[in-house]
């Protein structure tokens, strides 16, 4: 791994102590505008989160509803119920539902999973995720923000893994933590993210950001400070 990224995984309890976990779990309380807008408010209002952090598997507890959960692959989304394990919905091939779609275009509950699965799958994974088999890093020059040099690392993703786009860029401080962390979002016509991490806790020896906000990116690179296009809060985290 190249230095940047090495620095970054240090910061964060290091790659050695990571490989010994295979499960973190959270509860998340997930605003902004993106959910309203799509159709889909209030569900993400407060869920308890379970996933692998070895592979691309994600669950939902309470989504929706006290009794329902959600269950992520990339390649099969489903909503279910807890009480009598009836399956409420599912999709198979689910990233395929998002053709033609534009900003404005309506999300049903299963677009909601596989959309908000990935992502906080990647978030929670991070930077990680970017030392294993199939991940290009390049680091690119550094930038001023917030009275900070943050360090740049541009993130070309394998195709086996479901994200929002092949090319991301985090930005890392000068103690290697996570910044930021900008993206287009192809399943929603490309519209941009500014992701900020902060408010950081330790986890059993790995460094966590609990809070992340999105904003759109303007023309110039710069973060857009209105509408805040997500929030996301997370609490009770858990590494097993």
């Amino acid at each position: 791994m190249n230095e940047l990224l090495k620095l970054a995984v240090d910061a964060h309890g290091g790659l050695e102590r990571w490989k010994t976990f295979t499960k973190l779990t959270a509860r998340v309380n997930a605003g902004g505008v993106l959910w309203p807008l799509k159709g889909v408010p209030g569900l993400l209002d407060d869920y308890n989160l379970e996933l692998s952090t070895r592979d691309q598997s994600v669950i939902f507890n309470r989504f929706a509803a006290p009794d329902q959960r959600s269950f992520y692959t990339p390649n099969r989304v489903s909503i279910e119920s807890v009480s009598t394990d009836e399956t409420l919905q599912s999709r198979d091939n689910p990233r395929a539902a998002f053709d033609g779609h534009v900003l404005e275009t309506q999300w049903d509950q299963l677009h909601l999973v596989y959309f908000a699965s990935y992502a906080m799958w990647l978030y929670l994974n991070q930077p990680f995720l970017y030392t294993q088999p199939g991940f290009v890093t390049e680091e690119l020059s550094p930038v001023q923000e917030n009275g900070e040099t943050w360090r740049r690392l541009k993130v070309t993703f394998p195709e086996n893994i479901a994200t929002h786009s092949r090319e991301q860029i985090s930005y890392f401080g000068e103690d290697g933590l996570l910044r930021r962390h900008d993206y287009t979002v192809d399943v929603s016509a490309g519209a941009t993210g500014a992701n900020y991490a902060s408010d950081y806790q330790e986890v059993n020896g790995i460094i966590v950001p609990t809070k992340r906000r999105v904003y759109p990116v303007g023309p110039d690179g710069q973060k857009v400070p209105e509408p805040l296009l997500v929030s996301i809060d997370m609490s009770e985290i858990n590494l097993k």
